[in-house]
């Protein structure tokens, strides 16, 4: 399946730079215990410009799913249907990540089920993420 490719921004690069060496981070708040997803310029919850990055355990539950039928991602289109699936963090369900889940068949997601990150190469140098089933 064709995946897309993160064109980083300012924000996002230390992300993204992390992922290339195979490692998910997240930022963290240096003023109080928030870690966050996506990357903001503040803390979502004490406002502070004081953020750094924190690498996570990579380890996580499908909170639910849904298929997609009619994406407007002319790269995807040829791959409908596919799944979508929504992943909490262990190390804080109030973060979340979006998944094809590779290997999953359509609509067989089994939510609530542990997940673990995985990386794929989508170009020369770049990777991202993705989740798979832990067996």
């Amino acid at each position: 399946m064709p995946k897309m490719i993160p064109v980083p921004d300012d924000l996002s690069k230390p992300f993204w730079d992390a992922v290339n060496e195979r490692k998910l981070m997240v930022q963290s708040c240096n003023d109080c215990p928030t870690l966050q997803y996506p990357p903001r310029p503040r803390c979502q919850d004490c406002n502070s410009e004081n953020l750094g990055w924190k690498e996570t355990s990579g380890k996580g539950h499908i909170s639910t799913f849904m298929v997609s039928t009619d994406t407007r991602l002319q790269r995807r289109v040829p791959d409908q249907p596919f799944n979508i699936a929504l992943i909490s963090l262990d190390d804080d369900p109030r973060i979340n990540f979006y998944s094809n889940l590779p290997g999953v068949p359509v609509r067989e997601v089994p939510v609530g089920a542990a997940v673990e990150v995985i990386f794929e190469e989508v170009a020369p140098g770049q990777l991202i993420h993705e989740w798979k089933l832990v067996e």
